[in-house]
């Protein structure tokens, strides 16, 4: 189905300007379908006078449609859309139009010319059912009334209204609540979604026959919005708010109307919104309370560290000290990651950052025979965004790899240690590899506290494989594959 743009650009003589007014009108007319119960269809002149293409369309979400196919992309040779020809060639309304469909149905059409700058650039078709007609309610004549006045500003060129849009013009319907008040400002009808609204603010009498803005006002806390209620519900502003009080939180939009040059009133949009914003302050107080106990877990096992580093320099046995070394160097690794998740707005963290933290932080404390400052250290590729159940075994099992390279795999010389990261979707290969001495000919990973602790978490907790590998020219490789 060709798009608004397609049909304007190969099929049109439109400028690029009543294209823009046509996007904009397109995008706010929803409102229109859902008040007149009809559906829409935009006609525009073909570029060599040939006839009219439809170029967009929409359906009611108040009732049922007469579009029980799309036709968005249809052609109209001339003569055979005269309604639509007549009011593109005279700027006039042309209502009370009665068609009958291949299958039979009836349906009844309102043709509207779309005006700009004093041009009829398009037509709308507002298509309705024509078949059992009634009587109808108060409700459905206050929505003709104002879909009447909106298709009017239409032809004169008033609408759409100026201004920026947003995410909440796209939210509010028709059917979430409707408000017409007059030009003073003084409410003729609210439906009764708009009335539960109001009573869940604090209202306790009726709408009707009120000044909403002098109304609202009351039943507000001096704290909505960035204006005040009374400045917002005027009318003279095609406006997006939210109101608020202890209660209640309502969602707003105001459409001014104007009849015969003047203003006569506007259309409020309301919604009830109390319920999602409490889940949304409730979702904000659980992820502060996580980030603190993140943020306190980080700081007691810093202090844990700290106790362990006092106790080692108390140790005279030089084997009993540099255990109590590993287990410091253990324990930040892990607090490390608190730190960045206690930063976070999420149960994800960059782990690049804490990777390479780890590379330096780990060979700076080194004691192995060539120091900290021997050592160059390089990282390859990025991990991502890794979940915190994932990122703190794996800084850990990086912690392990990094000292175990630095204390074991260089002499006084030192060399060059790089961590290269390949991620692929969900997939991770990682390869710590180091210059060094290589693997001896009796290398046992499970004879090392540090690589058994590796091989715990890689396969164990991380549900992962590695393997070590002697390097082409000398040195070692851990190769890690994990999923996450």
């Amino acid at each position: 189905m060709p798009s608004l743009d397609d049909i304007a650009q190969f099929q049109t003589s439109l400028s690029s300007e009543d294209v823009a007014w046509l996007h904009a009108l397109v995008a706010d007319w929803q409102i229109i379908a859902d008040l007149s119960f009809s559906d829409l269809v935009l006609w525009v002149p073909d570029g060599e006078a040939k006839g009219m293409w439809a170029a967009a369309q929409i359906r009611p979400t108040t009732g049922a449609t007469t579009l029980l196919e799309d036709v968005s992309g249809t052609f109209l040779p001339t003569g055979r859309g005269e309604p639509l020809e007549n009011a593109l060639t005279t700027g006039q309304l042309a209502s009370d139009l009665v068609v009958e469909e291949r299958d039979g149905r009836l349906v009844r059409v309102e043709v509207i010319p779309v005006r700009r700058d004093g041009r009829t650039i398009a037509v709308i078709a507002q298509r309705s059912s024509a078949a059992g007609l009634r009587t109808a309610s108060t409700l459905e004549s206050s929505y003709f009334e104002a879909a009447d006045e909106l298709a009017e500003m239409i032809r004169r060129g008033e609408f759409p209204l100026p201004g920026t849009r947003t995410d909440l013009a796209d939210s509010l319907r028709v059917g979430d609540g409707f408000v017409r008040t007059n030009g003073s400002g003084v409410v003729r009808y609210a439906s009764p979604n708009a009335m539960s609204a109001y009573r869940r603010l604090g209202l306790t009498g009726d709408l009707v026959g009120t000044h909403l803005g002098t109304v609202t006002t009351e039943l507000v806390d001096r704290r909505p919005t960035d204006r005040g209620a009374r400045g917002l519900l005027r009318g003279d502003e095609n406006i997006e708010a939210e109101i608020e009080n202890s209660h209640a939180s309502l969602l707003l939009r105001v459409i001014p109307l104007r009849s015969g040059g003047r203003r006569s009133g506007s259309l409020i949009l309301l919604r009830d919104v109390t319920e999602l914003r409490l889940r949304e302050r409730e979702l904000v107080s659980k992820e502060a309370t996580i980030r603190e106990i993140h943020h306190r877990v980080k700081n007691n096992l810093q202090t844990v560290a700290a106790l362990l580093r006092l106790q080692g320099r108390r140790m005279e046995s030089s084997e009993a000290r540099e255990a109590l070394e590993d287990a410091v160097r253990r324990v930040g690794s892990i607090a490390l990651v608190h730190e960045t998740l206690s930063q976070s707005f999420s149960d994800f963290v960059e782990f690049d950052e804490i990777a390479d933290r780890l590379l330096h932080t780990v060979l700076d404390v080194s004691d192995g025979p060539a120091g900290a400052n021997r050592i160059a250290a390089d990282r390859f590729g990025s991990f991502g965004l890794l979940p915190g159940e994932v990122a703190t075994p794996l800084a850990m099992v990086l912690t392990e790899l990094i000292q175990n390279a630095a204390a074991h795999a260089y002499d006084e010389r030192g060399g060059t240690l790089s961590l290269a990261v390949n991620r692929i979707r969900d997939k991770i290969r990682l390869r710590v590899s180091d210059d060094g001495a290589g693997l001896p000919a009796d290398f046992d990973p499970s004879g090392s506290l540090g690589l058994s602790i590796v091989t715990t978490l890689v396969e164990g907790e991380l549900g992962g494989s590695l393997t070590f590998e002697e390097r082409v020219g000398g040195g070692t490789t851990v190769a890690i594959t994990l999923v996450v």
